[in-house]
């Protein structure tokens, strides 16, 4: 069971997709021979020719736009936005075409696209290069919104977007890309967990801490500090932003009693807002407080010798589980 860093397992888990179906290409701006900024892709055209790892120009609406025509003549492409910032110029492509064919076929068209975009801050970065755009997406019907916080779920998560028939926009967090975790490449698809199901990723009795993407190791640090204390926070791992997991989540919240929502993205307008709702709606008479929330501000995303003023921390998160105890 080898021991790789999320990147890795991501390059791992395309490579396996594109020995499995030659109809799996790659698509972005720098992915072949450099093998993307976070090299990623590295050696992917190398093993597999320029044909299927593709430098494409600097033209996201291309990109995109490109790989709608593949898909609909039977390919399954992956297209890198090399920065979060950059996937506007192709976000008419995305909302207007991509997210609505196979409904406006009546289901007789498939458009199995995968968006890879790097997100999240913790990279000493900039706007444009740091930002969690998920929530834009995730409102968008037609496409479906995931994210991996470990090795393990990076490497199957990415085969699994690959076979899906809907576009799937896969968020990769960017200050994890070198945390290291054990991966199981001998099981298949058929073995992992689903796509779209959250997972709890630490009992506890006390709050139910939800997260995605970057902020499950965050939320798992703040459990460690607060079991210090004697309070046992319950993480749940949601993995999926759309479709949201709501079943799993309300689950651990009739245990607990309380719910804390992390994210990187401003609150407002947030994830975390729609997980409130929905929990609040599912779980009114099992809940001891009001759900609350713990992200970034309602700002543009600042210099980066201050990110980690902006960005939430295991402090931010202990102080909400407080405030929820106290309530």
């Amino acid at each position: 069971m080898p021991n790789l860093p999320l990147a890795k397992a991501i390059n791992a888990g395309l490579r396996t997709a594109m020995e499995r179906d030659p109809k799996v290409l790659l698509m972005g701006e720098d992915i072949g021979r450099l093998g993307g900024v976070f090299r990623v892709t590295e050696g992917l055209q190398k093993d597999f020719g320029e044909a299927r790892v593709l430098d494409t120009p600097l033209a996201e609406a291309g990109i995109v736009g490109t790989a709608i025509g593949l898909a609909l003549r039977g390919y399954r492409p992956v297209c890198e936005i090399q920065f979060n910032g950059f996937v506007y110029p192709a976000f008419n492509q995305i909302v207007t075409q991509l997210a609505k064919l196979r409904a406006r076929s009546q289901g007789r068209l498939e458009l199995p696209v995968v968006l890879r975009i790097p997100f999240g801050g913790g990279i000493g970065s900039v706007e444009h290069h740091s930002e969690s755009p998920e929530a834009l997406f995730a409102h968008v019907s037609g496409l479906r919104v995931v994210t991996p916080a470990t090795s393990a779920d990076a490497y199957w998560m990415i085969q699994q977007a690959i076979a899906s028939p809907d576009p799937v926009v896969f968020f990769e967090p960017e200050r994890r890309y070198w945390d290291k975790g054990q991966v199981e490449t001998d099981a298949t698809l058929a073995d992992v967990a689903p796509l779209h199901r959250a997972r709890v990723v630490r009992r506890g009795e006390h709050v139910t801490v939800a997260a995605y993407g970057p902020t499950v190791r965050l939320a798992l640090e703040a459990a460690e500090a607060a079991a210090e204390d004697g309070t046992q926070l319950e993480v749940v791992d949601l993995r999926t932003i759309s479709p949201l997991d709501v079943g799993t989540v309300a689950e651990s919240v009739r245990r607990t009693g309380r719910l804390v929502v992390v994210h990187e993205a401003p609150t407002f307008g947030g994830v975390g807002g729609e997980l409130a709702a929905r929990i609040t709606e599912r779980c009114f008479y099992s809940l001891e407080a009001p759900v609350l929330r713990v992200g970034g501000f309602h700002l543009p995303y600042p210099a980066a010798r201050v990110e980690e003023h902006y960005l939430p921390g295991v402090d931010r998160v202990l102080d909400a589980v407080d405030r929820s105890l106290a309530a």
